[in-house]
């Protein structure tokens, strides 16, 4: 995926130091708290974890300011990085809905309306 949607940044505007545990959750979307209650057990726990967020503090782009235009698009690019999957039926199945609705109603339309049909049948 080339989209810069679905690009990992450090997120400056929500950070910390860097931004880069930030930048996890909103990739993720997962709680901020949790994501650096867990660099920070980890970092405790084993050491290395420091150098790898000083390294992707120094590798990452800062996340552009116009990257979403509103929660909701962003709640929508979280679950596309998630399970790119999962939303593509979701996607199919609303078309489907949207498809099915339309056909209700040119069906509507067309049974009441004694000129379109007509129309239609000397088009036949």
């Amino acid at each position: 995926m080339n989209s810069p949607r679905t690009t990992l940044y450090r997120d400056k505007h929500n950070a910390k130091l860097m931004g880069v545990c930030s930048g996890i959750a909103d990739y993720t979307g997962v709680n901020v708290l949790w994501v650096r209650l867990g660099t920070l057990a980890l970092a405790m726990g084993l050491g290395w974890p420091i150098f790898a967020y000083f390294i992707a503090g120094f590798v990452l782009n800062k996340k552009p300011p116009y990257l979403y235009r509103d929660a909701n698009e962003q709640k929508y690019w979280q679950s596309v990085r998630q399970s790119p999957r999962r939303t593509a039926r979701e996607i199919k199945a609303s078309f489907r809905d949207i498809d099915r609705r339309l056909a209700a109603v040119e069906a509507h339309y067309v049974s009441s309306n004694p000129r379109l049909t007509a129309e239609i049948e000397r088009l036949r």
